[in-house]
């Protein structure tokens, strides 16, 4: 199995990519398995980041965003967890020819570890920037907050064995996939 990771800098498009893969293979999201165990924890330290007995997702962002601390121990619960799950997908799905597991911090933590081969989705930063205002209904200093909090997309690049550019319309981003995937069959033919 060809385990393959899907990343790149909050608000590139990473999601869009993912949708655009699944209607060929098997593509998991680190990010619904966070939320999901984000659900599990019956408190956080006595913030109140809860509703109605769910994690309040904006409340969580602006507490953990604005102190590095808190960030550091969310980051602590969820990523073994999180971990443990990709693993079991791995196990659950080792007769897949490829598998794809989104990984938005992929770089920030070891996960990178796990994989075979990295798709970055890059994006530039004031693009960025707009999608993330419009899709969290956020400030501009909120979302400024949430993308200086990753690492750089360009250190990230270095890192990737492909990259797919989405700074235009959804129609180019599904081109550039299509072409990407062609190339993924090709190579894994000549393996």
């Amino acid at each position: 199995m060809l385990k393959i990771a899907i990343t790149g800098n909050i608000a590139a498009g990473k999601t869009q990519v993912e949708k655009i893969l699944a209607n060929q293979f098997k593509v998991f999201d680190t990010d619904k398995i966070a939320h999901e165990k984000l659900n599990d924890l019956k408190e956080f330290y006595g913030y109140d980041v809860f509703t109605n007995g769910i994690v309040d997702r904006k409340k969580l962002g602006e507490l953990v965003f604005n102190n590095p601390e808190l960030k550091i121990k969310l980051e602590n619960i969820i990523h073994p967890l999180v971990k443990e799950e990709v693993l079991k997908i791995f196990a659950e799905n080792k007769d897949e020819n490829i598998i794809f597991i989104s990984v938005p911090l992929l770089f920030e933590t070891d996960f990178y570890k796990l994989f075979d081969k990295i798709l970055f989705v890059a994006a530039d930063e004031n693009i960025r920037l707009e999608r993330l205002k419009k899709r969290n209904n956020i400030s501009k200093e909120e979302a400024l907050l949430r993308i200086r909090a990753q690492k750089s997309q360009e250190e990230k690049i270095k890192r990737a064995d492909f990259i797919i550019e989405n700074n235009s319309t959804p129609e180019d981003l599904e081109k550039k996939v299509l072409i990407f995937i062609r190339e993924l069959h090709s190579l894994i033919q000549f393996k």
